[in-house]
C-alpha cells in the first residue's frame, strides 16, 4: 500500500493565487507532476480541487472527495465521504498506489492523520498567495527527507512510513 500526496507551495507557503495553483507551480514542477501521475492506480482529490484546477482528463481513475456533484467532471468518481475512508475505498476498487493530490487543508488532514506514506513537496519562490500548507511543520516529521532543485524549484520527497 503506497499513498502519496504532492503539492506545490510557494516559499510562503501559499499553495493558490488567485484560487489555482497555476502561478505556484514551474516548469520544472508541473513536467514532475505529469510524471507522477502516470505511475498510480487512481488520484485522488479534494472538492474545492475539483471545483479550481483543470481535472477533466487524468491518465487513471479519479476520485473526488467533496458533499457536492461536480459536472465538469463527468468521469470523475464522487465520493462523500471522509477522505481516509476514501483513500482505503480507493485502494480496494483501484489498487494499492494511490496519488493524492489535494489542496493545503485536505493534504494537511491527511498528515495529521498519518495516512500519507510520502509527500512529494515543491517549493517554487512565488509569494502573496493563500491556502497556506505549514511544510515546516510537517518536513521534520519525515523519517526521511531527499531533497533536489532543479531551476530553481526545490523538491522534497519526506517519507513519514518506513520503506
Amino acid at each position: 500500500m503506497s499513498v502519496i500526496a504532492t503539492l506545490v507551495v510557494g516559499a510562503d507557503g501559499s499553495t493558490t493565487i488567485n484560487g489555482s495553483s497555476a502561478q505556484v507551480t514551474s516548469k520544472a514542477d508541473r513536467e514532475n507532476f505529469l510524471k507522477r501521475r502516470r505511475l498510480v492506480d487512481c488520484i485522488v482529490i479534494g472538492g474545492n480541487t475539483a471545483r479550481n484546477e483543470p481535472y477533466s482528463k487524468t491518465p487513471v481513475a479519479l476520485v473526488v472527495v467533496s458533499r457536492q456533484m461536480h459536472p465538469n467532471l463527468p468521469a470523475a468518481h464522487v465520493w462523500n465521504m471522509d477522505p481516509i475512508d476514501a483513500l482505503k475505498r480507493a485502494q480496494q476498487e483501484f489498487g494499492k498506489n494511490i496519488l493524492v493530490e489535494g489542496g493545503a487543508k485536505f493534504i494537511s488532514y491527511l498528515l495529521d492523520h498519518e495516512v500519507i506514506d510520502t509527500l512529494e513537496l515543491s517549493l517554487t519562490a512565488a509569494n502573496g498567495g493563500s491556502d497556506i500548507f505549514d511544510f515546516k511543520k510537517y518536513l521534520p516529521l519525515a523519517k526521511k527527507i531527499d531533497e533536489k532543485i532543479i531551476d530553481e524549484t526545490t523538491f522534497y520527497t519526506a517519507r513519514f512510513m518506513p520503506t
